[in-house]
């Protein structure tokens, strides 16, 4: 069952690839969702409806939540898209950016795919372990944190408004001077990817969604990594993690004590601010 899921999955994550590379750094139209810095295309609508065809014809038994049309069906095998993640990058022509497609059944994540169309790399994962391109992923070898590359987006403005200006930027200067590169690409599911590819030493975020994650978070725990949930005060900490708001990964055999530290510091204040509200 889990090899026809995966399969499913995979076939899913590549079907919107031609259509996505034939309109990247073409004329395209962009819409906002809750403010300026969360676009979205018509590509993104279109992608997200193709996948969604296809997951109800080769798995039948499933339930669909996407990043743009919300939950459908009632199935048992639960799908969690983004049919683009990085839709900032899409849009404005920058290189970084994927389909994500994950499966859950009774709560555990039993298939991932993430395919990035413009390198043309297919991460993938089940229970028996993770692939890029089809050949065994192995996340390990991790330098020490001092001379780590971290993928981290935070903060955003929205984290402004939740942490405070201030302290978010202070924070900021806190993993500039942990680590020594820091990026920001713009994609939480290719971030993690990356991880589990070994191309990337760590990556966290602070705001993102279960599309976003579910199948990275696969990838980089069969590849060998570690993916570490924060549930920021917005769900229950014994909650799956691919539901956590928050995310630490680490490649395997990273020990970063600071960047933990930073991710429950993130975490336990907004869980605190949220009681007091």
């Amino acid at each position: 069952m889990t090899d026809h899921i995966l399969t499913a999955a995979i076939r899913a994550a590549r079907l919107p690839a031609a259509e996505l590379v034939a309109a990247f750094r073409g004329q395209m139209k962009v819409d906002f969702k809750v403010d300026r810095h969360d676009p979205v295309t018509v590509y993104d609508r279109q992608a997200e409806a193709m996948i969604r065809e296809a997951i109800f014809r080769d798995v039948p038994d499933s339930t669909f939540m996407g990043e743009e049309g919300g939950s459908t069906g009632g199935g048992a095998v639960h799908w969690f898209v983004d049919p683009i993640d990085g839709t900032s990058n899409f849009a404005c022509g920058i290189a970084f950016w994927c389909t994500s497609v994950g499966a859950v059944v009774d709560g555990q994540v039993v298939a991932g795919a993430i395919y990035d169309p413009m390198a043309d790399d297919l991460f993938s994962a089940n229970a028996e372990g993770a692939w890029l391109n089809g050949k065994p992923l192995i996340s390990a070898n991790a330098p020490p944190e001092e001379n780590a590359t971290l993928i981290c987006g935070y903060p955003v403005t929205r984290d402004f408004r939740l942490d405070g200006k201030e302290l978010s930027l202070a924070r900021l200067g806190r993993l500039i001077e942990t680590v020594a590169t820091l990026r920001r690409p713009g994609s939480a599911a290719l971030s993690l990817a990356h991880v589990a590819a070994g191309w990337a030493d760590a990556a966290a975020g602070f705001g993102v969604n279960p599309w976003d994650v579910t199948a990275g978070k696969l990838i980089v725990e069969r590849a060998g990594g570690r993916y570490l949930p924060f549930h920021l005060g917005k769900c229950p900490e014994d909650a799956p993690a691919h539901h956590h708001p928050g995310y630490l990964a680490l490649r395997g055999g990273a020990d970063y004590p600071t960047l933990q530290a930073l991710a429950d510091e993130i975490s336990t204040g907004r869980a605190q601010r949220a009681q007091v509200a």
